[in-house]
Order: structure tokens, then sequence, then C-alpha cells
């Protein structure tokens, strides 16, 4: 089959691999008719290469048709419309009944002290081959894939893979007021998606990106926009807009971006010379994030308020600003995506119409062969390109 591989830094290869089996009872084989490309893939695509290994089949976001399902498979039948979770989980360890599955006791990676395991996200996260491919092997498949009518297109149902829960988990750690405001920081798929869940249930909403094309998606919606690179002091640009307060909650959606940061990109890309195993503790335990989207975050939010990060950092020793936080009683949420915690929440809000906006959320649809080019671009936030869906 055709797959996205990873082939070293910022070079993602098309190229055939062997199609996926059935390895476990539990398992399931689905063909896999649209994958999305995430923020997080780009992560994969240089800062976080010395945990990647050449032919890695990447991509968390794939939704399809069950063609095939192992003898210990009871509910799942072939045919079946399936969308199938970024975190790999059980559903049935002491994690997952808490709600917890992106850190699942079966899967967790206790080798790198991480937790549940990712479709096609390296070794850290149990370097499980992706959904950028034709096919694709899915564990745990009577509790893990989420069922999906027959009827809407694929865009309706994808990003409940991703995008979807992890906005709403989002908007949920926010913990807003009823009569909040709520600031997003950044305009990507996921401070998009979190926009749209927060206005449809009645916030106030404040979106702080800095490409045009993002803040016009989100204008067009109705949110209020900041243009980064059009304020000297975005803190007090917040503050003039809410009563000299601030936001009561602040989703951070752009974690860490050190493409955007010279220095960082630099330090990691000397990084990436250096062997596996002088590189990847290097990485774990050396600062190497671009923290200035969280201290904004820190900065804009009022006093006694909620700091909600979606965005991934990593890295042991960026420095914090523990005084603020501790000033101005500052609650901080994050974490992975708790995916199956969400979708059932989230399913009627896209089997009822589509007050999200799903249908019209991708900028985007192109083959699998146009990989490489759309990783290229997607970085560089070329060609109005927020959202991709590959069409394998």
């Amino acid at each position: 089959m055709k797959a996205v591989t990873w082939q070293g830094s910022q070079n993602m290869q098309v190229v055939e691999v062997p199609d996926p089996t059935i390895v476990d009872p539990t398992d399931a084989i689905i063909k896999v008719t649209s994958t999305g490309l995430c923020g997080s893939d780009l992560h994969l695509y240089e800062p976080l290469s010395p945990f990647m290994t050449k032919g890695d089949v990447v991509g968390h976001e794939p939704m399809g048709v069950v063609q095939e399902v192992g003898p210990g498979v009871k509910d799942l039948k072939v045919g079946d419309r399936v969308v199938v979770p970024f975190n790999v989980s059980c559903g049935t360890c002491w994690m997952c009944s808490q709600g917890l599955h992106s850190q699942c006791e079966t899967t967790q990676n206790r080798e790198h002290g991480t937790g549940a395991s990712l479709l096609g996200y390296s070794k850290l996260y149990g370097q499980v081959p992706g959904g950028q491919a034709e096919f694709l092997r899915v564990q745990f498949a009577d509790t893990l894939p989420i069922k999906v009518p027959e009827g809407p297109s694929d865009d309706r149902f994808l990003y409940l893979s991703d995008v979807l829960p992890t906005a709403y988990q989002a908007v949920r750690y926010a913990e807003l007021p009823p009569d909040g405001v709520l600031l997003v920081m950044g305009a990507g798929p996921i401070g998009d998606m979190a926009t749209r869940i927060a206005m449809h249930e009645g916030h106030r909403v404040i979106v702080v990106d800095r490409v045009p094309e993002r803040l016009e998606r989100v204008r067009a919606r109705g949110a209020e926009t900041i243009d980064l690179d059009a304020v000297d002091d975005l803190a007090e640009e917040v503050r003039s807009r809410t009563g000299g307060r601030g936001a009561d909650s602040v989703i951070d959606a752009v974690g860490m971006e050190a493409h955007g940061n010279p220095a960082a990109e630099k330090a990691i890309k000397l990084v990436g010379l250096l062997p596996d195993a002088v590189a990847e503790p290097l990485m774990m335990n050396a600062g190497f994030d671009r923290l200035a989207a969280l201290h904004a975050s820190i900065d804009c939010v009022r006093r006694g308020g909620t700091v909600s990060l979606s965005g991934v950092y990593g890295g042991a020793t960026d420095p914090m600003p523990m005084f603020q936080l501790f000033d101005k009683q500052v609650q901080l949420r994050m974490g992975q995506a708790n995916v199956r915690r969400w979708s059932d929440d989230i399913l009627p809000l896209l089997t009822d119409g589509d007050p999200l906006g799903t249908e019209d959320f991708a900028t985007h649809h192109l083959p699998l062969d146009a990989a490489p080019e759309a990783y290229a671009k997607f970085r560089a936030k070329e060609d109005g390109m927020v959202k991709v869906v590959f069409r394998p």
C-alpha cells in the first residue's frame, strides 16, 4: 500500500509499504477514506526528529471502512464506517475508566515515561504505524474506533479523530463562567475549532494570530480578532477589551512552535546532527520550546482565571513565570486530548445539523501523493493552508 513516511528531517515521502495485518484477536483493518494533516505532525517533521526512525508511517487523524476483523472482535463488523482516535486506548483499564484515555495503562510507554501510544507519532509514543496510508491496523476494535452513520461526507466526522476532541477538551478545561470571555492564542485548526465550540455555547471569544487568512476565518464566524503584529502590548490590548481585568480563560493552541523561533530552530537543527543516543535525552531535558504563547497566555488571563493548554510542549528546563502564576492565582489545565472521553458528547453536534461548520472546515483536499509538498506548505503557512485532508 501507499503511505506517508518519515525519511529524515523535513523529508516526508510517499512510498510502498507492506499492508497491515491482524496481529491480535481484537484487531481490525480499515481502508482509509480520509486522513488529516495536523499541526502536531510538524513536530515530527523537524523538532522531534531524534525520536523518529527512517520509514516510520505518520499521521494520526484517520477514518475509513472496516475491511477485516480479528476473531476476538464482537461488535465491529466488516463494512462499518469508523473514525479512529489518535490515542491508542484500550477503553477498559483504570485510567480509561476515569476518562483519561491519553494515559491508558495498557499502552503506556513506560520506557520513555510517556502516556498512551499515539498513531504515527515516534518511538516516544509507541512507534505505532500511522493513518496517512491506504490501510490501517486498528487495535481494540470493539472499544477504540468510533462508529459513525452513513450519509454525510467524511468531513463531517473525520475531526472526531483529533481536532474536535482536542478543541472540546480545551474548552472544558478552560472552565469559562457563563458570562466569561475566552481568549484563544492561535487560529490554526485547534484554535479555530475551539473558537467555534465556545461561540456555539454562547461565549464571547477573542482570537490572536498573525496570519491574515486565519484571522479572517474566525472573524467570519463572529469571533473578535487581534493581529499580533499590529499591537505593541498584547496583554494591555486584551485588558482594554475586558474592562481592565483580562480574559477569564485563555486557550493556548500554539504550543511548541520551534519553527517560528530562529534561536530554537538553530538549536534543534544542531541537535538533529547528533547521534540519537545523545540527541534524545537532550531534547527531553533541554528547553528548546518557544514559550512566547504560554507566557503571553499567563499575562493575558485575569487574576483567578484559567489557562488551558492544548498546544504540545516538550523539554524540561524551560523557565516558567512562577511568581506571576502564584501571584495571579492562575489555574493551569493541560494534556493530550482524551478522545473517547468526549466523543459521545460531540457526536450529536455532527448528526443534528452541522453547527460547527465541519463540512467546510478543511481548506485543502489532496491526494496522498501530494503529502510531501503539503507538509512544506503547511509548515510555511502558505497558500491559505489551515487544514489539509488527504484522500487515499
